[in-house]
């Protein structure tokens, strides 16, 4: 009886080990039969100056600080650059999970921009995988400084499609081709179409912390009596806290919207024109299914 008790509990065991086995090998088979989304290639809009993949999602709205202060090499006397500030305000809300607006003034040059952004591709795995992310972005600028041009010669227009692919779960890289159009350069000789490439980067090093990056290279003549401006450079560190991403940063871009650190940056890493910054980002929820406050 002892014998057949244990040959009993054999077969079960056995049985119940392949059941195991074999339910674990169709939850296996069903997950890569599914399409799953890749999420928070970036933490937030925005890679540093320029704008990431991400959108706001529905019913959800930023309010965005961000400030650039005077250049490091302006010395002890200037505070190395702590003395003087330039900022934006910014707001940008969700109308669907792919389709965000947003409006925001500048400081520097008295500009206002009006932007759109509109997620085309999403990164994802499992059955019919999608190698990257793809999001148009459109922006208008108004710079109402000189009061001296007409209205139609303080515009800007900025066109871009950003690609970009989280790889696992720390790095994440971006490329923005951006068309520039500008129906007055402030500088006389400048050119009105610039060309530009972007390409950014993250690095997760903790949870809520990252490491971010960018460059900006324009396809123009780099001739500082025709056009005394050079390429976008930036590098910064985002910390996320619930509500709040901070984006702390050096950079050699005044300008906080496309029109400026793309088109007029006017400081050298070379020379130490670089400026510290930071953007404070905070998000509310205007969804009543779902009221706690939350970010990208």
């Amino acid at each position: 009886m002892k014998s057949l008790r244990l040959i009993v509990l054999l077969i079960c065991s056995a049985t119940g080990a392949y059941a195991q086995d074999d339910l674990l090998n169709e939850l296996s088979k069903q997950d890569s039969s599914q399409k799953v989304p890749v999420t928070a290639t970036f933490k937030s809009t925005r890679v540093v100056n320029g704008q990431s993949v991400e959108t706001m999602k529905k019913k959800h709205m930023d309010f965005r600080i961000s400030h650039r202060f005077g250049k490091l090499n302006s010395g002890a006397y200037q505070f190395f650059g702590l003395d003087q500030a330039t900022m934006r305000l910014g707001f940008e809300y969700g109308l669907t999970d792919d389709f965000m607006i947003g409006v925001g003034r500048s400081t520097n040059q008295k500009a206002y921009d009006f932007l759109g952004k509109l997620k085309l591709l999403k990164q994802s795995s499992g059955a019919g995988a999608m190698p990257i992310s793809v999001t148009a972005f459109g922006s208008l600028a108004i710079a109402t400084l000189n009061k001296e041009l007409e209205f139609q010669d303080k515009i800007t227009y900025t066109a871009q499609i950003l690609i970009a692919r989280k790889f696992g779960e720390r790095l994440s890289l971006q490329l923005s081709p951006s068309f520039l159009h500008r129906n007055h350069p402030d500088v006389t000789g400048d050119e009105k179409v610039l060309l530009a490439m972007g390409i950014g980067g993250r690095y997760k090093i903790s949870k809520r912390v990252s490491i971010n990056g960018e460059y900006f290279y324009t396809a123009r003549e780099k001739n500082t009596q025709t056009a005394p401006y050079y390429d976008s450079m930036s590098f910064g560190v985002d910390i996320e806290t619930g509500g709040h991403v901070f984006q702390l940063h050096f950079t050699n871009s005044l300008g906080m919207i496309e029109k400026q650190f793309i088109g007029e940056t006017a400081g050298s890493w070379g020379k130490g024109d670089i400026h510290y910054g930071f953007n404070l980002s905070r998000t509310f929820s205007f969804d009543k299914k779902n009221k706690r406050v939350s970010n990208n």
